[in-house]
């Protein structure tokens, strides 16, 4: 059931009075549920207020309501509802500083928060046990900060992929308004409770498969080894489609994204074991793994076997970096994307530091030392191939 609020609740969620609250139902831009103010109608009412001060006119709302545009907003109700409390309560049932709260709330990526909710309260009460069992605070902001990245970066796609496929063709179609709230609403209760066991279940598996591939590395690769505190030593690859951009333009956007999702999937269902897509930008994909061997036969072999157009190029390099919020840093990250900069479609080129690490079964031409942008000294460039190719 949801919560029955009062309208002066709702005004002061919305940040408005009472009566333009009732002036606005009047006007057919909210619609209560069971002639109640719920938190329903309080998502409609924060939605309504957002848009007027954005200068948006009560007729445009009432038309945008009419026609579904606006239907999300009824999904407000399937979140639990909660009192909140200020920083200074929040700091006394947690036991953590204000300072160290806001701080802990801003890396995950919500901004300044003066007002916290009773899930924010046990969240913090756990951060806090974690500190207090000996993890490092700057380890867990770190770790906070590629939580709330990856999980923003879900709940963006859980929202974009909705309306692209739910909420726009109900909009085609030219179901009501109000209709397209109401399904909406009951698909997006069926899918909530979905999400939560899919999280765990996929962070399960791979935190499984992270922490082998880490003993394995430390038994076997004093490369991957861990350097000064927050450096790794690690190998890295950037590969991306050569002629992309001249792709985009023959034959539209449409095919290009095309090119680019079986591009990924060929380098994410191909790679070793040990290495992992850090990320990906347009057509660009940064690969960092510990075994430099492995990770160079796998680059040679990958355009052995990848035939479509456009071709890829990778560079290949390997060296201490910063380690930093899940992601890579530092001169030698650098360097490997100014070295795949360099590649032709279906070459690979490393540098030395890969050639000494290399095993038997490829073999390196010399192309000399080269001049990258943003590097001062030259760096000596080899192709990689097949030994017997």
């Amino acid at each position: 059931m949801s919560k029955t609020l009062t309208v002066e609740e709702v005004a002061r969620q919305a940040g408005v009075a009472p009566q333009t609250l009732r002036r606005w139902r009047a006007a057919g831009v909210i619609h209560l549920s069971d002639e109640v103010w719920d938190r329903g109608a309080a998502g409609q009412a924060r939605m309504v207020a957002r848009l007027r001060e954005r200068g948006h006119s009560l007729r445009e709302i009432r038309e945008a309501v009419a026609s579904g545009r606006l239907a999300f907003g009824y999904i407000q109700e399937l979140f639990p509802a909660a009192d909140d409390v200020d920083l200074a309560v929040a700091a006394r049932r947690t036991g953590l500083e204000p300072e160290l709260i806001q701080r802990i709330f801003e890396t995950i990526g919500f901004g300044k928060l003066d007002r916290l909710r009773p899930d924010d309260l046990r969240f913090l009460r756990d951060a806090q046990a974690v500190l207090d069992a000996g993890f490092p605070l700057p380890a867990l902001l770190q770790l906070t900060r590629v939580y709330g990245q990856a999980l923003a970066q879900i709940a963006d796609a859980e929202v974009r992929l909705f309306h692209l496929y739910v909420h726009e063709p109900l909009m085609r179609d030219g179901v009501d308004g109000l209709e397209i709230a109401e399904r909406m609403t009951t698909l997006a209760g069926q899918m909530l409770p979905f999400a939560t066991p899919l999280m765990q279940h996929v962070h399960q598996r791979f935190l499984q498969h992270f922490i082998e591939q880490d003993v394995v590395g430390h038994m076997e690769a004093d490369f991957g080894a861990a350097a000064d505190l927050g450096r790794l030593r690690v190998a890295i690859a950037f590969a991306d489609l050569a002629g992309f951009t001249r792709l985009t333009e023959e034959q539209g956007d449409e095919e290009a994204v095309n090119a680019i999702e079986r591009f990924v999937a060929a380098v994410e269902t191909t790679l070793p074991d040990d290495a992992r897509v850090i990320k990906t930008i347009g057509d660009e994909v940064m690969v960092v793994g510990t075994d430099v061997g492995a990770l160079a036969d796998w680059a040679v072999g990958f355009q052995v076997l990848y035939r479509e157009r456009p071709l890829p190029r990778i560079g290949l390099h390997a060296g201490e970096v910063v380690y930093r919020d899940g992601d890579y840093y530092g001169r030698e990250v650098n360097l490997a994307a100014r070295v795949a900069a360099r590649a032709g479609a279906g070459e690979v080129l490393v540098t030395r530091e890969v050639v000494g690490a290399a095993g038997p079964e490829l073999a390196f031409e010399r192309i000399g030392e080269v001049r990258l942008k943003g590097f001062a000294a030259p760096t000596e460039l080899f192709a990689a191939a097949r030994a017997d190719g």
